[in-house]
């Protein structure tokens, strides 16, 4: 399972249906809209790697009202403690 953590900005004044367009995708485990750079931000739940970019390309930037994405890997790192 990998998380992706999705960047979106959005064309004015679609914001608040864009978001609720997004809270409809049953891989989008939290949504939050920003202030700044990016108007929302989706935390995405997916197989793997290929997966993810399907759900941003294929669900998220095809949303009418979507101008950009921009899509971070979230990544667990361990206590080097732990690791031998």
């Amino acid at each position: 399972m990998v998380v992706g953590f999705v960047m979106i900005s959005v064309k004015p004044p679609n914001v608040r249906k864009v978001y609720n367009e997004l809270s409809k995708l049953p891989e989008i485990i939290e949504l939050n809209a920003l202030f700044g750079e990016y108007d929302i931000m989706a935390k995405v739940e997916a197989e793997d790697v290929e997966k993810l970019a399907e759900i941003v390309i294929d669900k998220i930037r095809t949303i009418k009202g979507v101008s950009d994405t921009r899509t971070l890997r979230g990544v667990k790192l361990q206590d080097k403690q732990n690791i031998e």
